[in-house]
């Protein structure tokens, strides 16, 4: 497992920041805490539990308790805020920074920015996209394709057939995500999200034709970034002597940093259509989602007929 960082610069895009000084290219200052913090007891005095990797962020409450004292006390307070080197300071719901920020800013090389936006909305940007940039990532081989709106994670042995059942789900109007390796980061302690490696992104590998592009020939629509993870589907190889789930009473999961994603084992031989398979088990997995479990009714209905026919 990974821990990410993400620079200042992609912030700055990302979010519309304008930056009012910069000790260093933003590219070069590195965001290694999804933490953020507004700086109400650091502008009092209080330091004892400061982080300095937490960006700061002072909205229209900080900026007015700044400006209720005398400029020189207010001065003398930013300084002593400044002077812990935060990684970052964000003026929010303004057009420009606390006049003399600026100044003391340079001497402690400490990066401002600003931005127009109130400061609650931003500060769930800012959080939601660090939480993204920010957690914990792992590398799996697999395929990632979105069908139906349900994120399918696709394993199994190279030469399975992954990748072709992929492009056929294209072809059926469904979207690629990622071919051959899948990047996983666990953004919530409930959600997994996956994207591809930026390299192979939108780009998919057939045996006998090489590397397609997908976007370029199936369009826009045939591509999406980024995914939740809802299900995990195994292919191997169909094994005569193996048994396998016939009614899919039992939900199986895998298991994938620390989080239980629900999973089912797909058998694969000559003559099955994976990719209508696969459509089919991402409907069934998003009705059970909504509360209804079709193995699970038709047990319940099997168990009654069992019973009337016992009674006669």
């Amino acid at each position: 497992m990974e821990e990410n960082f993400c620079t200042l610069e992609e912030l700055i895009k990302e979010l519309n920041l304008t930056p009012s000084y910069l000790p260093v290219d933003a590219g070069e200052i590195h965001i290694v805490s999804n933490e953020v913090n507004r700086p109400g007891l650091l502008l009092a005095g209080f330091f004892e539990r400061f982080d300095s990797d937490r960006i700061q962020v002072l909205g229209m409450a900080e900026y007015c308790y700044l400006e209720s004292f005398p400029r020189e006390e207010a001065l003398q307070r930013l300084d002593a805020f400044l002077a812990h080197k935060p990684v970052a300071v964000v003026f929010s719901h303004c057009e420009e920074v606390f006049d003399g920020a600026l100044e003391l800013a340079q001497k402690h090389k400490v990066p401002i920015l600003h931005i127009k936006q109130k400061t609650s909305p931003f500060m769930a940007a800012l959080i939601s996209s660090l939480n993204v940039k920010l957690a914990p990532m792992i590398s799996m081989h697999g395929v990632f394709v979105e069908v139906y709106g349900e994120g399918i994670l696709i394993t199994g042995d190279s030469g399975i057939g992954k990748s072709e059942a992929a492009i056929e789900l294209v072809k059926r109007g469904h979207r690629l995500v990622a071919d051959d390796s899948v990047e996983i980061r666990r953004v919530s302690d409930k959600t997994l999200v996956g994207t591809a490696p930026e390299l192979i992104r939108h780009y998919i590998e057939l045996r006998g034709i090489g590397i397609v592009d997908v976007r370029r020939i199936f369009g826009m629509g045939a591509v999406k970034n980024t995914e939740k993870i809802d299900l995990v589907i195994n292919l191997e190889q169909w094994d005569k002597d193996k048994f396998y789930d016939r009614f899919g009473l039992e939900t199986e999961y895998t298991e994938i940093m620390g989080l239980k994603i629900p999973s089912i084992t797909i058998p694969v031989k000559p003559g099955r259509n994976l990719a209508v398979i696969i459509e089919i088990a991402a409907m069934n997995h998003r009705q059970k989602k909504m509360g209804y479990n079709t193995a699970v009714e038709f047990n319940k209905k099997l168990m009654g007929d069992s019973d009337t026919f016992e009674e006669r």
